[in-house]
């Protein structure tokens, strides 16, 4: 007798999260490895962008509070407000993001049919093309921001040689040293906090896309699984074997169901408190610097970061609402096709177990943050409205 093939076990860390293991490692938040050099690591990083926001704010120490200073100043200190809570926030959850990475590789280890294997690589690449898309995404933006930082002083520089002109900051910041004499210090300061901001917004955002992704992949499983099992009354008379396989599918479906809700649900408790103050802030940061571009829309120099701020909290908004919106779709496509499949071919008492499934469909399974915000396109809408909303009091009142 030949011996029995064994499944070939593959890693899911090396297999799709290979490139998100790169982008944690770079800033000390890849879960499986935390030593003393990563923690040290982090606190270092975690330093650079803490003193950032420090220094965004300290303009209200040294001068008169007013409040175009307040919006200048919150303008920019928000965005990187938005960086310091979801890099602190991630480290504080980084043992549940280990936990569930075990999760997903317990569910993985126990998937057995072909096709279902391919589901869940279609969900896998899926996960690791946004990784790429958005790591594109991050190097174009750390070009653009650096460029965007030491522009202006490179065009007075070219355009004014002989004459002798007051050196200014990017954003508004006061470190209380002589600006002129460390000016280019402080720039290489704010460069490095805002490519490590950058790194951070898309390592921990595509890390959580990837969580989602596969969990989308559970839910298009569990709609495989019950289309499966009821397409066996399709194949002839109704037998106890074929009962019983019935049967089976049913359970294997909702039990693979019910791990992607837990899952889902587990992911969204650990960082519904960071999701929480990401909206917030993230409303605060759209409607600050929509007022900036309104108020000084000829000046290309002040309207530079305004409109790049103003991109990266609709883009981000979007994203986390159009995730959370694809869940809500995954887990409607499943009772979609129970609804569909010809359940009414099955002897009597699995159309009950059916139509118990029917009616777990009627309750709609979504993201929910403290009860507050729903994740969907619609909230997304939402917050987008209430943003310009905000900007138009403040623009009309200017």
């Amino acid at each position: 007798m030949r011996p029995r093939r064994r499944k070939k076990m593959i890693r899911l860390e090396t297999q799709y999260f290979n490139l998100n293991r790169i982008l944690l490692l770079a800033v000390g938040l890849w879960p499986y490895q935390q030593s003393n050099f990563t923690r040290l690591q982090f606190i270092f990083l975690s330093t650079i962008l803490t003193t950032s926001l420090i220094f965004q704010c300290t303009p209200f120490i040294s001068q008169k509070c007013t409040p175009d200073l307040v919006v200048k100043v919150l303008s920019s200190a928000s965005i990187f407000a938005f960086i310091v809570i979801i890099y602190n926030m991630f480290c504080v959850n980084i043992e549940a993001m280990k936990d569930l990475l075990e999760q997903l590789q317990h569910i993985y280890n126990e998937v057995k049919d072909k096709n279902e294997f391919a589901i869940i690589n279609a969900y896998g690449y899926s996960a690791k093309r946004c990784t790429a898309a958005f790591t594109i995404l991050g190097v174009c933006s750390i070009f653009a921001i650096i460029v965007a930082i030491f522009w202006s002083n490179i065009c007075s520089n070219m355009l004014s040689k002989n004459v002798t002109q007051s050196r200014r900051l990017p954003i508004m910041m006061e470190y209380f040293i002589d600006q002129d004499k460390y000016f280019y210090l402080i720039l290489i300061h704010i460069c490095v906090a805002a490519c490590i901001g950058t790194i951070v917004m898309v390592a921990i955002g595509a890390m959580l896309i990837a969580y989602f992704q596969y969990t989308c992949g559970m839910f298009k499983i569990s709609s495989h699984r019950i289309k499966h099992a009821i397409s066996i009354n399709t194949l002839g008379n109704i037998q106890s074997k074929k009962i019983i396989l019935i049967l089976k599918g049913i359970i294997s479906a909702v039990n693979i169901h019910r791990q992607a809700i837990k899952l889902s649900e587990l992911l969204v408790s650990k960082i519904e408190k960071m999701l929480f103050c990401l909206i917030i802030v993230g409303v605060v940061c759209l409607s600050l610097n929509l007022f900036r571009i309104a108020s000084h829309g000829d000046d290309t120099k002040e309207i530079l970061f305004p409109f790049i701020f103003t991109t990266i909290s609709i883009l981000y908004m979007f994203v986390a609402n159009y995730i959370a919106q694809d869940i809500t779709d995954h887990n409607g496509d499943l009772f979609a096709t129970v609804y569909d499949v010809q359940w009414h071919l099955a002897p009597l008492h699995i159309q009950k177990l059916i139509l118990f499934l029917l009616q777990k469909g009627t309750k709609e399974f979504t993201i929910n943050i403290d009860g507050l915000f729903v994740g969907s396109l619609e909230c997304f809408a939402t917050l987008v409205k209430t943003s310009v909303s905000y900007f138009t009091v403040m623009y009309s009142t200017q």
